[in-house]
């Protein structure tokens, strides 16, 4: 056989396995099979096409079956469906934890500023400007959304191991993404602080220091 000409490397198997060693030959000279697949480039919508390839492909053998037309796009989704299913439902669930997350700190900051009523009321009667206050609290939740933010790096960085088989063209410990996640989880914590807070530091000290 000659060689004519060198390609690169191509998943045949599947993008998670290995790549083969591969040869493309002619299929007039090395028939391994009845079947063979076409692949047509087309730079207009590729459905527009069907009937035209299926009129021409009859016009040379009119008894050749024409099957499973597909687009290369769908092609490559089915590959991963599997994968694509997993992490769907990964980020589904991971919806659902910052949900719980989000209740569970807006929950706890709001008993926190309910039980403190008392103690933002003395405040402000003596003299305590709302900004206090409200930087004083806020503060106190972002320094436990650090401290619980650090951990969570920690446990995510030790379980990318699990995700990587999952990824493609990413990798586990993407900077970028990692960055993107601790900031969301800053914000939301922000929130969760501030829109209770904001709501005591609206209530008169009179009426503050009358709550237990």
């Amino acid at each position: 056989m000659t060689i004519v000409g060198v390609v690169g490397d191509v998943k045949q198997a599947g993008l998670t396995n290995s790549v083969l060693v591969e040869v493309y030959a002619p299929h007039a000279q090395v028939q391994l099979s009845n079947a063979m697949n076409l692949i047509v480039r087309a730079s207009a919508d590729p459905a527009t096409l069907v009937a035209a390839i299926r009129r021409e492909t009859r016009a040379l053998d009119p008894a050749q079956p024409i099957y499973n037309v597909k687009t290369m796009k769908t092609v490559i989704a089915d590959s991963v469906s599997d994968r694509r299913l997993t992490m769907v439902l990964l980020a589904v669930l991971s919806a659902l934890a910052l949900l719980l997350a989000v209740i569970g700190v807006y929950s706890v900051m709001s008993y926190t500023v309910t039980r403190s009523a008392r103690e933002i009321g003395v405040r402000m009667a003596l003299g305590a400007q709302a900004r206090d206050v409200l930087k004083l609290v806020v503060g106190q939740g972002l320094t436990l959304a650090v401290i619980g933010l650090v951990i969570g790096l920690i446990a995510a960085f030790g379980l990318t191991r699990l995700m990587a088989g999952l990824l493609f063209g990413v990798s586990a410990t993407d900077p970028l993404t990692f960055v993107l996640i601790a900031l969301l989880l800053l914000v939301v914590t922000l929130l969760a602080c501030y829109l209770p807070e904001r709501r005591a530091i609206k209530v008169a000290p009179a009426v503050a220091l009358r709550c237990e």
